[in-house]
């Protein structure tokens, strides 16, 4: 049976700072995104020996289980790599085919964030605001997600997620959502971005 394992992360703890501090990214890769993977496996390992006792009801019974923790590895394994420091491109504009879409689509890059922004910063609870990729009308959304929920099962293709759990943020924006979510734009990485994007397409 597969084992997931927490990817490797792109850049030090510290690198995204002033905007993430180095404290609140090794907190939210070595104790909350750890604790999806060691879930996620449990749970599958528990559903594994259910399939083979034919036992429907407890495979029923795990499944919310392994979507709220292979939700949250799916998720942040996008985030991590969504984000970069300054200095590897971190916050330089989008180019190319994904900046003409995005023009297409939103109309400006700036529209787009804050269009996002405002999704991001008002869901209410935890969740995710996420920029996606819809394949049946070939163009961009803008969506956002419950708890660990993952943007597939809206049938988006995810491009580029905003964590808004307070585990993300709460050490150094306290509760003001709004200023994480302002200041995130300054270190995502839209060369992953349109990666994905292309791939998407």
């Amino acid at each position: 049976m597969t084992k997931y394992e927490l990817p490797p992360m792109p850049y030090d703890f510290s690198a995204l700072e002033p905007v993430i501090s180095g404290q609140i990214m090794e907190l939210h890769y070595t104790k909350h995104h750890q604790a999806y993977v060691n879930n996620l496996n449990a749970a599958l390992e528990k559903y594994h020996a259910a399939e083979q006792k034919n036992d429907i009801a407890e495979m029923i019974a795990l499944e919310s289980a392994i979507k709220f923790n292979g939700g949250g590895h799916v998720n942040h394994s996008i985030f991590w790599t969504n984000l970069a420091p300054t200095s590897k491109g971190g916050g330089e504009a989008p180019k190319g085919e994904l900046a003409a879409a995005i023009n297409k689509n939103f109309g400006s890059i700036e529209t787009l964030i804050e269009k996002l922004s405002a999704k991001a910063v008002g869901i209410q609870g935890s969740g995710w605001g996420w920029l996606g990729y819809d394949k049946s009308k070939s163009e961009l959304v803008i969506a956002t997600c419950s708890n660990q929920d993952p943007l597939s099962t809206q049938g988006y293709v995810p491009l580029l997620g905003i964590d808004v759990w307070e585990h993300a943020y709460y050490l150094q924006y306290k509760n003001v959502r709004a200023d994480y979510v302002k200041n995130i734009w300054k270190i995502v990485n839209w060369h992953n971005v349109e990666e994905r994007f292309l791939k998407a397409r």
